[in-house]
């Protein structure tokens, strides 16, 4: 199973590892934020794991929100609460960092299971630069190059059918609401099997510190995250 090699715990306390995550957000999520390295004094768990981590442990609904409440550090035994029509996941204090409602049919068919996370999670980590940057540009705005901050908020899907392994992700709209310093980011999808579409979603992303757009200082940011990414497949061929 894909999680096999990103839990440590049990299965009443399952626990993410730095190295765990790190890995998952590279390898996995094809994520290369700072935040997500090992060795990070802000490390935090991508939340595009937690995510996976519902959906291994819960099932997969047809219809299913995520919304992201707290940021979760390594080696927090996570709890999940899990009902019909409700998941939440806590941190060993109780406190809830990720709320899950889902309605409709639902399978435990791992198959179908791994690959929309495959799916989604590999559209999710490249956010930054692909989908954020076309965004930024077109309304004049950067994030804080010394500081980037963008909090994934929540996402949402609905699939028309729970019988066919996903195979394929494609961005359909992209919106960008400003107001002052910050932006709310919007990215809908559509999720496909064998070319047939089977779902729809959407993703929200809130950018902070934003600021007038400077077009050297913007590339500057994006070739130093691509810089991130050749320096680790660099180290991982060893």
């Amino acid at each position: 199973m894909l999680l096999d090699t990103c839990l440590g715990g049990d299965d009443q306390a399952p626990r993410i590892s730095a190295a765990q995550g790190s890995a998952f957000a590279k390898d996995i999520a094809g994520d290369f934020n700072p935040i997500h390295d090992a060795d990070s004094p802000r490390f935090c768990v991508p939340g595009d794991l937690l995510f996976a981590l519902v959906l291994t442990k819960a099932g997969l609904s047809s219809r299913m929100e995520f919304q992201f409440t707290g940021m979760v550090g390594a080696d927090v035994p996570l709890r999940l609460d899990i009902s019909a029509d409700q998941v939440t996941v806590r941190d060993q204090a109780g406190k809830p960092c990720l709320s899950v409602s889902r309605a409709g049919p639902s399978t435990q068919d791992p198959e179908l299971i791994e690959s929309l996370i495959r799916c989604y999670v590999a559209f999710s980590g490249h956010n930054f630069p692909h989908f954020l940057v076309p965004l930024m540009e077109g309304h004049g705005v950067m994030i804080n190059p010394e500081r980037p901050l963008v909090i994934y908020e929540r996402m949402s899907f609905e699939l028309s059918r729970l019988d066919r392994p996903a195979d394929g992700i494609q961005l359909t709209d992209s919106t960008l609401d400003i107001s002052g310093r910050r932006g709310d980011a919007r990215l809908c999808f559509d999720l496909t099997a064998n070319g047939e579409r089977i779902g729809e979603g959407a993703k929200k992303l809130l950018l902070s510190g934003l600021r007038p757009l400077e077009q050297a200082t913007l590339d500057g940011l994006v070739a130093k995250y691509h810089g991130w990414a050749a320096a680790y497949r660099e180290q991982e061929r060893g």
